[in-house]
Formats: C-alpha cells, structure tokens, sequence
C-alpha cells in the first residue's frame, strides 16, 4: 500500500525545487550577464517549453512510473543542484556559457515536466481522478509560492546562489532516497541501485556545498583581471573588490563601480559643480554612493552642516569597517558627525516627509535592471523635487553618452518631464571612458564659477569645457522613462551589450 501522505509531500517538495531551480537560472543569467530583461524571459520561455516536453515525453513511460519517477528525481537533484557552480565556472568561457546555459535550463525543464504526470500516474489508483488533479495540482501551486517567496527573500540573500542551488540538489536526491521507501510496495526490483544513486549524489552535493566558497572563489577569479582582495555577498548583491598595481576596483553584481586610481575625477565632477552652484549649502542629501567617495567630497565644504545618505544596502555602507583601504581612500567620511546613513529604499524614504535640502546628488548605480530603472523615473525625480528647496541644485550620474547615448539623453529628458531644468556635462574617466552626468534644479541653473581649492581635477576651464558636446554624443530623440515603461532600462541593455 502506497503511503500517500508522504507523496503529497513529494509532489510538494518537485514543485519547490522545479520553481526554485527556475528562478535560479533565470537569476543567475541575469546575474552574471547584467541582461536581467531579454535574459530572464528567454530562460523562463525556454523552462516553461522544457516541461511541456517532459510532460509529452512521460506518455512513453508504459511501465513502472514508481521506478522512472525515483530516478528522475534522482536526476533533477545532480542536475538542479550543479546548475549554478556549473554555469558559474563557464561564465569565463563565453563561447561556451550560452549552450551550456540553455542545455541546463532545458534539461532541468524536461525532468521537472516528467515529474508531476508520474506521480499522478502513480497515485491513480489510490484518488478518483476529480481529487487526484485538484489536490496535485494545488500542491504544485502552493509550491510554486512557497518557492517564489523564499528564493529572493530568504535563500540567495543568505546563502548565495551556489549555496541554494546545492542545497536543493540535496533536497530533492534526499526526496528521491526517502521515495524508494514511501514506493516500496510499487518498486518490484533495483532497490538497492536506486538508494545507492541516490545517497551518491546527496554525498557529491554535500561535498559541494561544504567547498561552496572555494566553487564561488574559483569561478570570480576567472572573472576578474586582478586578484580578489574582498568578496561578500549581502541581500541584495555581491560585492568583490580586486587589487592591481595602480589600487583597488570595487565591483557590483560584476560592474565595475570605482577604480582608486580614477575615482578622484568621477567624485570631483559629480559633487563640485553643484555644490559650487548651491548658495552655502548647509543640509545636503546623497541617494546611493555607498562607498562615502562622495561624501568626502562633500565634506570639503564648511557651510555643510548636516548630509544624509540614503543607500538600500548595510553592507555597502559598512564597507569600511570591513576593507580599511576604502575608509583610507574615502578619508574616513562615514565617521564625520555631519554624516547620518539611511538604509532604505530611496523611493520609499523620499516619500516620507521632512525638512528641506539644499543640494542633492544622485549616485546610483546604472539601470541595468528594473528595480535601479525606477530610481531614474519621473516619480522618484519628482519625489526628489519634493524634499529641496526652490533654488535647490541636483546633481545625477547618468552613465555614458558616448557608449549609451540613448540611456544618457533619456535621463536628462526625464529629468525634464519632471519639472527639472537641465544643463547636462560629461567627463572622461580612464577606467570608464566619456562619464556623463547632469546638473538640474527647478530655477534656470546657473554654472558655478567659484571651486574649493586642491582639488585634482576639476579648475574652471576645465569645468567650462565640461558641458560641451561632442557631434557623437549630442542629443537623440528618446522616451521619457517612467515607472509604466522603463524605456531606460531597454536602451540601456540594447547599447551596453554592443561593449561588453
């Protein structure tokens, strides 16, 4: 007699693990190719088509489902569970990750169509039909949420994407180990063969996870040119930061951030201008800029009396504590008493209300994604808005107009819609190429003639030249970028594929 209630808690567990290893492809291309759009959708489509074949392919199983179904779990466990240290070690061999990604996510799609067919085969003589589709079915689904709220919520952002591909490896080899007993009476012979395969791969993926971090270092190392001095993995992303000869690179998510040798210039053109343009500013907020290279900036100025940045991510700002080179470099600007961090969602903190600023900078990362793609719309600029004073300067990095040209003009023209006035420049950085950035405020903006002194970069003239356009970077017609329909994001992943 088939014990029932452990399938159901069989069916449970396949569909936990068939989402999760879903969304664990899905993510990690998205991850690793910074294609979080056309790369997510591709995979999901290429998941979803996969299980519509395994499902047709179980019509050929005529016989013994008890024994197909304990080894194709026994087989989404190995496959599931090396998914990500297997795409993560080809990444660096980019004639080789996109088949391998693909072969992956179509193979784990195939095994998981199989899965649920067997079982209600397997369970057809023990429910009447109406029962057995609504209770699998229903599992299946609950599954389907219960997966959808752990992974991003609880699994990658403490173990890492590795660490939960492992770990449900496990799960389901532990499922297809504990199946040859809850099937005992269905499975007539090779007992011994399937527990051994199984236990086989539960050992494999144990060994995996214990060695996690040697996998996840491995794989970072052929990804980066320098050697990694410092890695972590926070909730909401990954940061590595490399050595070289000249200094340190930090990285998010892959993209390179900052490089000590270069930074000066980044820092100096995106505080200066509009903290020279500001009438003795004395409240100054920051969104993003983490690292506190701003913030020393800012801190030059005597008038500054209090400066509040606004970073989602701890770990980003606690990075100091932790790597002592970037406290160096930032000169301690996280210990100023002046300086008080919010960790919160920038949109959401913009929406409370408060006493007014007199300059705000604009330091997120690129909109490569959807959730940093609505930090550059028309509601966060207007929200923004909100919380200056009239005659409030803001100054926004943009990214480049020479290599995103579309992503560059299509922020200052949402800056417009906003009920900004613009004067966009740009800058070269060694380490990134034409840099492009924009000073905007609510009155007519008026470009700063007095600097602080000492600075490495920036002079007047220099400054002069820095709001003159090139041909190849000038204007181009481009949608307004709103919260409806992120054109950012889509011109941005269209031109920077072209580089990377």
């Amino acid at each position: 007699m088939v014990r029932t209630p452990a399938l159901y808690i069989n069916v449970l567990v396949v569909a936990v693990c068939g989402l999760v290893y879903e969304l664990l492809a899905g993510t990690l291309a998205s991850y690793v190719l910074g294609d979080s759009v056309t790369q997510f959708s591709l995979v999901i489509g290429l998941y979803l088509s996969a299980m519509g074949v395994g499902a047709w392919l179980s019509g050929y199983i005529d016989t013994h489902p008890a024994r197909a179904f304990i080894e194709v779990e026994i087989a989404v466990g190995l496959l599931g569970g090396l998914s990500a240290p297997l795409l993560f070690l080809s990444f660096t061999k980019q004639f080789w990750f996109h088949p391998i990604l693909y072969a992956v996510v179509f193979g784990i799609g195939v095994l998981v169509g199989l899965e649920l067919p067997l079982l209600m085969r397997i369970l057809r003589d023990h429910l009447n039909f109406k029962d057995l589709v609504s209770r699998a079915l229903a599992i299946d689904y609950i599954g389907a949420l219960v997966a959808s709220l752990l992974f991003p919520l609880l699994l990658v952002p403490q173990l890492g994407l590795i660490r939960t591909s492992l770990l449900f490896g496990i799960l389901n080899a532990g499922i297809a180990l504990w199946g040859t007993w809850a099937l005992e009476p269905l499975l007539s012979r090779g007992l011994t063969g399937m527990r051994g395969r199984a236990g086989f791969v539960i050992l494999l993926l144990v060994v995996g996870l214990i060695k996690s971090e040697y996998l996840t270092s491995l794989a970072e190392d052929g990804l980066y040119a320098d050697p990694i001095v410092f890695a972590e993995s926070s909730p909401y992303q990954r940061i590595v930061i490399t050595s070289s000869t000249a200094g340190f690179q930090l990285f998010l998510n892959g993209n390179l951030q900052f490089s000590s040798a270069d930074e000066y210039r980044y820092h100096e053109a995106l505080v200066h201008p509009v903290l020279s343009a500001a009438v003795g500013p004395r409240r100054v907020l920051v969104l993003g800029g983490g690292d506190g290279l701003a913030l020393r900036e800012i801190l030059r100025y005597k008038s500054v009396e209090h400066v509040t940045l606004v970073d989602l991510d701890p770990a980003m700002t606690g990075l100091t504590k932790k790597f002592p080179p970037l406290a160096n470099l930032n000169g301690n600007s996280f210990s100023d008493p002046r300086v008080t961090v919010v960790n919160q969602d920038a949109m959401i903190w913009l929406e409370a209300s408060g006493e007014p600023f007199d300059a705000a900078i604009v330091d997120f990362p690129d909109p490569n994604n959807y959730a940093l793609g609505k930090l550059y719309t028309t509601r966060l600029y207007r929200l923004l808005a909100r919380r200056l004073t009239p005659n409030a300067p803001v100054s926004v990095q943009c990214t480049s107009p020479l290599f995103a040209r579309q992503s560059y003009w299509c922020i200052i023209r949402t800056l417009e819609a906003a009920g900004f006035q613009v004067r966009p420049y740009q800058i070269a950085v060694p380490s990134f190429g034409v840099w492009g950035f924009a000073l905007a405020s609510r009155r007519p903006v008026e470009l700063p003639s007095v600097l602080p002194d000492n600075l490495r970069f920036l002079d007047s003239a220099t400054l002069k030249a820095m709001f003159v356009f090139s041909v190849d970077t000038g204007p181009v017609p481009v949608e307004i970028n709103r919260l409806d329909n992120q054109s950012l994001v889509h011109y941005y992943e269209s031109e920077w594929k072209h580089w990377n």
